[in-house]
């Protein structure tokens, strides 16, 4: 009997050490398809997707790809002034801003909305390649997308695919889809204000819109302009 627990055993072994290499396989097959190639939709697209299919409502998809250089250099700026400013300095984790989110929570959390620590390239991650959710499971595997894209991607086409795929809105993503709602217009054309405003959203987009601000969102919006104007202009290092 001891025997043939131990053949089953070997047996399942075998079937899992073949599942890991395959996985691995595929998931870096996939970050370098999607160096090149847009990404067609993203997992949350098809989960809200579902939910307004769910709730009797026909389901909500805008979104419009548009190469990085075709988006107003305001809003990639705009974005890293709200998300994540060291955003071309780190690599995919900034570890100050996990720390000074964990004391944040940890002294407001059961007060305020909790504060992430997510890089961009973090966001992207978990955006494009996993599903919602804040398991272990999930954060291991948003390390090891995050440790892929910045291995394979440059900054500039992570921050291409963030805006691109990033919820906007109710049922819309990414910059030109966000742009042509709120303000009829190309992303092209996003003035400096404008871009603030979009990015002031990010953390809620289904809460909060451009169209209808509150007092606290004009505060976060002039605050991300003023760092925008200490920024300054973005140089890419593009090595795709």
């Amino acid at each position: 009997m001891f025997l043939g627990v131990m053949l089953v055993l070997k047996f399942i072994w075998s079937w899992v050490k073949r599942i890991i290499f395959f996985g691995l396989l595929a998931s870096i097959l996939s970050v370098l398809l999607f160096k090149y190639v847009m990404v067609p939709f993203t997992p949350l697209m098809i989960s809200r997707a579902a939910e307004h299919v769910i709730d009797g409502n026909s389901p909500k998809l805008k979104k419009t790809w548009v190469p990085l250089d075709e988006i107003s250099s305001e809003m990639p700026l705009a974005a890293m002034c709200a998300e994540d400013g060291n955003f071309l300095n780190h690599n995919g984790f900034d570890f100050d801003a996990m720390k000074k989110a964990w004391e944040y929570n940890n002294k407001h959390g059961d007060k305020k909305p909790i504060k992430g620590g997510s890089t961009i390239s973090q966001q992207v991650a978990k955006n494009v390649f996993l599903w919602q959710g804040r398991t272990y499971l999930r954060k291991a595997l948003e390390v090891y997308f995050t440790f892929l894209i910045e291995l394979f991607w440059s900054k500039h086409r992570i921050m291409e695919v963030y805006l691109n795929v990033i919820e906007m809105g109710d049922g819309i993503y990414g910059a030109e889809a966000a742009t042509q709602a709120y303000y009829n217009k190309s992303c092209k054309k996003l003035s400096r204000g404008e871009a603030a405003l979009i990015a002031v959203c990010f953390p809620n987009p289904r809460k909060f819109s451009p169209l209808i601000p509150n007092n606290r969102i004009y505060r976060k919006q002039k605050k991300i302009v003023r760092l925008m104007n200490y920024q300054g202009k973005i140089v890419w290092d593009k090595k795709d």
